[in-house]
């Protein structure tokens, strides 16, 4: 039996002596998106260096209603997310969790299928975790690997950013690089996200245009 402890305190190594527990909520998450604009994009770049730096959060990521600053609502049974499409998934890699839960509906994930098998590819369990930019509350820039595969995720606040993404953290060799990434309505319409796909090779740079509450999420697949 594996167990998700919901409603519970913050973790204090029960996992260590009983691994079946996999994860547990114990932090402000989706669901209060229903009654309080707490749960904001400031919020998702706070827990990575809190909450989650003492364990596993459920926190339930990946919503498809998404919302920009301004027209974010709070109907209590149908809940929405701050931030853009890339955003929210951009979540499935920052936020650590090996039991991972969708917050919407199924058949908002059948009819949003190409963001379904994106969110499909990326792993529970993780070989390595590296922070590659962030601070506190504002952005986050965090890259984690599964076998010769691996993931980055980046979010921001309610504030626009750029950067340059530099693969050092590659092996050596030839990517390809499956992107989803704010598209050029998303900071009127969160919804509007872009797939794209890059070829590089280790060491390249890669630009990063987040738009306000926006994100960007690649998945960087080894060419033999």
């Amino acid at each position: 039996m594996v167990v998700n402890f919901h409603g519970a305190y913050k973790p204090s190594g029960l996992r260590r002596k009983f691994p079946n527990v996999l994860t547990r909520e114990a932090l402000i998450e989706f669901e209060y998106n229903g009654w309080t604009d707490s749960v904001s994009p400031e919020h998702h770049n706070i827990l990575p260096y809190n909450r989650m730096f003492t364990g596993p959060m459920d926190y339930i990521p990946g919503t498809t209603r998404n919302s920009t600053k301004y027209s974010f609502l709070k109907p209590a049974n149908f809940p929405m997310g701050q931030g853009t499409r890339a955003h929210a998934m951009a979540l499935f890699v920052i936020l650590n969790s090996p039991m991972t839960m969708l917050p919407d509906s199924p058949s908002n994930y059948y009819r949003e299928l190409e963001c379904t098998d994106f969110l499909a590819g990326i792993p529970v369990e993780w070989d390595e975790t590296t922070l590659l930019k962030g601070k506190i509350g504002r952005y986050t820039i965090l890259g984690r690997r599964a076998g010769d595969e691996w993931f980055v995720g980046a979010i921001t606040d309610w504030d626009p950013r750029t950067f340059s993404l530099n693969t050092h953290f590659l092996n050596k060799g030839n990517y390809q690089v499956d992107i989803i990434s704010d598209e050029i309505n998303a900071d009127t319409r969160a919804k509007d996200y872009k797939r794209s796909t890059l070829y590089i090779q280790n060491g390249d740079d890669i630009k990063l245009n987040m738009v306000s509450g926006g994100g960007w999420v690649a998945r960087f697949i080894p060419l033999k």
